[in-house]
């Protein structure tokens, strides 16, 4: 067969190979040889959606008036849900109408909005390391990215600044993720007001993915862009159902904020999709309206789930910082352990060594080698067994490279090798009071109870 003369556009081309592409076809071919790999590298929630959301879906897919196309920016009354939503946890005024829309999971809606912003020519300035899609959108636009070395104090502020002042054609669009993905790092409320400040100084726009905005720890409350005064003016943000309502697979998120830019990505998806199916919408409003105990439990969690991991991260020998926000763990693997590879081949290892999946740090941007991300996707247990299985991995190839068998260095406990953690006073690295999650990172610089509702579905989705 003669070999094909398709060519795919230069939007393909332009791409950068896909890290998670080899980690993703070793996890598979393990799997289907019914290996048990312990998958830490993917932020997909593996507990169950709340009762009251499953049941009202089932509800709502049985009536056939909901099996039609549906509004590309989805059914007012869930746009007027998330509106309250945030007049009533952020203080920020929306209109339903023209400032909240609905996208299929935030990361389409980011990418649309790109698409919607950007063209050949144009230019992003995005923190570095980022979450892919911060980066690879901007490529499928057919723009420009400028990275710089993430942060979220006002040096951070400062080098987006030095970029947009000095670069010509001037910068379109900031692209920020606080709580971040794939650091974890977090920013107090006054970060935003200098964000607003710069973008008005430079006529440049915002866009602001706060997927892990309600999943916190401590106490802490991440502020939402848009509570800064004046950030309607200057950009919008990105939320999604999919980490506090367990509802990834779902595929359900939101925009919402200055009206120019959610106007143009409706456009866009007028083109591009007939809106999200009405029962997912409808159940989605239950969701919004009955299951903010539901989110707070599961954030509770995943702060539990991270104490395991920061202890375990600690008795290996990797630094990490206490997450106040996400699902993630962001910790320096030693050099030691890395043994002189790239974290992309240290992941590899682990999956092939200790059968467990983390993500390389290096896959977010040059600023995350050295280090993994951690999810917080798995129950306690099973977290103490993955660092188990890396932590024997480790000690052998240790023992093999040195010829001797490597003894412990304390007897082995009867309790599971990495017990409940206790988080005693310098343990950790803490982040500092005054620039929360310690700035820019260390070096590498950086880098239910069931409801009756009483409500029809197809009322519910009905303006």
């Amino acid at each position: 067969m003669p070999e094909s003369r398709i060519n795919p556009s230069q939007r393909i081309s332009r791409l950068p190979p896909y890290l998670f592409g080899r980690i993703n076809a070793l996890k598979h071919q393990k799997r289907q040889r019914g290996i048990d790999i312990i998958d830490l590298g993917m932020g997909n929630p593996s507990d169950p959606t709340p009762k009251v959301i499953v049941d009202k879906l089932c509800e709502a897919a049985r009536d056939p008036r909901n099996h039609r196309y549906s509004a590309s920016r989805g059914v007012f009354n869930l746009r007027r849900d998330v509106a309250r939503h945030y007049r009533e946890r952020y203080g920020v005024e929306l209109d339903p109408e023209t400032e909240v829309i609905a996208c299929i999971g935030s990361k389409e809606g980011i990418s649309h909005m790109l698409l919607a912003m950007l063209g050949p020519g144009d230019t992003a300035v995005v923190g570095d390391p980022a979450f892919p899609i911060h980066v690879y959108g901007v490529g499928l636009a057919g723009a420009n990215v400028i990275s710089v070395p993430l942060g979220n104090d006002e040096a951070f502020i400062q080098r987006i600044r030095y970029v947009v002042a000095h670069l010509y054609p001037r910068p379109k669009v900031i692209i920020l993720n606080y709580p971040h993905n794939p650091t974890a790092m977090t920013v107090d409320p006054p970060f935003f007001d200098r964000v607003v400040e710069l973008a008005n100084e430079f006529n440049v726009a915002v866009i602001h993915d706060f997927a892990y905005g309600e999943t916190c720890f401590d106490g802490y409350k991440a502020p939402s862009f848009l509570s800064a005064a004046g950030a309607k003016d200057v950009g919008v943000e990105f939320t999604t159902m999919s980490k506090p309502y367990n509802m990834a697979g779902w595929r359900i998120g939101f925009c919402a904020g200055n009206r120019t830019m959610v106007d143009a990505l409706g456009t866009i998806k007028g083109y591009y999709d007939y809106g999200i199916f009405q029962p997912v919408q409808i159940a989605s409003i239950i969701a919004l309206r009955h299951c903010q105990e539901e989110v707070e439990r599961q954030g509770e969690i995943y702060q539990q789930r991270r104490d395991v991991v920061l202890a375990c991260c600690r008795r290996l020998g990797w630094k990490a910082e206490i997450p106040r926000a996400s699902m993630f763990v962001w910790a320096r693997v030693t050099d030691e352990h890395l043994a002189g590879q790239s974290t992309i081949d240290f992941v590899m290892r682990m999956m092939e060594e200790a059968e467990v999946a983390l993500a390389p740090g290096r896959a977010f941007g040059e600023n995350g080698e050295g280090w993994v991300r951690i999810a917080l996707v798995e129950n306690e247990q099973r977290l103490r067994q993955a660092f188990r299985q890396i932590d024997r991995a480790l000690k052998k190839r240790r023992s093999a490279a040195t010829g001797r068998s490597d003894q412990p260095s304390a007897p082995e406990p009867t309790e599971p090798c990495f017990p409940e953690p206790q988080l005693s006073e310098g343990c950790l690295e803490k982040p500092s009071s005054s620039n929360s999650q310690g700035g820019t990172p260390p070096s590498p610089p950086l880098v239910h109870q069931p409801i009756d509702s009483g409500e029809d579905g197809t009322d519910l989705a009905e303006e």
